[in-house]
């Protein structure tokens, strides 16, 4: 026993450093990358502030802000994800496959052509808004005589799909779509340091409440009667974590739009690495999926170079091939 703890312990140290290591490799190769590819050398004179030349600039203004904002995303969706999962004990529960995202997407999007001059923390709020109407709505329709797994992922789908077809309505129908359009897919072209003041209090908050509380989470992952059986407060832990959803995924997506299947993939290649124990699963989710996020936006820049795709393209490709591994795996549903 003591010799499977310790291989534990070494593996879990390995997972760290390596994830560790492929983020700092991500964020040089993040930055260096875009119309002109720049090294090291330049990055790090940028970063210091050492020089005051064009390349600096683009680093500080451009590439830098959008390069935190990246990190913090990617972190904020995965933590999401995994809190989703460890709430509803649902291997496919994430923000965008149980209505959180689709929600948040139809609130910005209306608010936005609703209001020529809505500012960036009247959009959080009514990402906020609308993440918790969809995350409700999903809740209400799968909890009639039976709340299942099955019912809860179909009832996800279903909201998920209805509101993003208003959302594409109200767009459709409106003359200043253009931008909105592009912001639907997911992407962080264009992001600079508002943002990232914007949406950063939210998800630092989040994050940190959601590592201070991961023992209650990863005793509720194993089921109602045994948390309540060692003591924890079954329903305020559930609400304290759709919350934390809901702050998460709601300053994401008012950010950056809908990315799609990080919180849904994370978790999952984050557990079979580091087990069940959410004490280790959040934190190590947050860096997976900064670091997926970091690679995907690096790959948004070659699909069509010079010119960039959005994000939210690349982790749909990624994402939908290993949603459907998920639902071919029936024993993850009946989990």
């Amino acid at each position: 026993m003591q010799t499977m703890g310790s291989k534990r312990t070494l593996n879990i140290w390995v997972v760290t450093i390596l994830s560790l290591s492929f983020l700092l490799i991500g964020l040089f190769l993040h930055l260096s990358v875009g119309s002109t590819i720049m090294n090291i050398h330049t990055i790090f004179n940028a970063i210091f502030q050492i020089d005051q030349s064009r390349e600096t600039t683009i680093i500080q203004t451009l590439r830098l802000p959008r390069t935190i904002l990246t990190v913090m995303v990617g972190a904020a969706l995965a933590v999401a994800g995994a809190l989703m999962q460890a709430i509803t004990r649902n291997a496919l529960a994430s923000p965008e496959i149980f209505g959180v995202n689709a929600g948040a997407s139809l609130a910005v999007a209306s608010a936005t052509l609703l209001f020529a001059t809505l500012s960036p923390s009247m959009t959080v709020y009514a990402a906020f808004i609308g993440a918790l109407l969809g995350g409700l709505t999903v809740y209400v329709f799968a909890s009639g005589r039976k709340m299942t797994h099955v019912k809860l992922a179909l009832a996800g789908t279903a909201i998920h799909l209805f509101f993003s077809s208003i959302t594409q309505a109200i767009v459709i129908l409106n003359e200043r779509a253009t931008d909105v359009l592009y912001w639907l897919v997911g992407s962080l072209n264009g992001k600079d340091w508002t943002h990232v003041q914007v949406a950063s209090p939210w998800i630092i908050i989040g994050l940190a409440i959601a590592f201070l509380l991961s023992r209650s989470f990863s005793i509720l992952s194993l089921g109602e009667s045994m948390a309540s059986s060692l003591g924890e407060r079954v329903q305020l832990i559930r609400l304290i974590g759709g919350l934390l959803v809901i702050m998460l995924a709601g300053s994401s997506v008012a950010v950056v739009g809908p990315i799609s299947f990080i919180g849904l993939i994370v978790p999952h290649i984050t557990r079979k690495l580091v087990g069940p124990d959410y004490s280790r699963v959040i934190p190590i989710s947050a860096l997976l999926g900064a670091t997926l996020l970091l690679y995907a936006d690096i790959l948004s820049h070659f699909i069509v170079y010079p010119y960039e795709s959005p994000v939210g393209i690349v982790t749909a490709l990624i994402g939908a091939s290993f949603f459907l591994y998920l639902v071919r795996k029936e024993r993850l549903i009946k989990q």
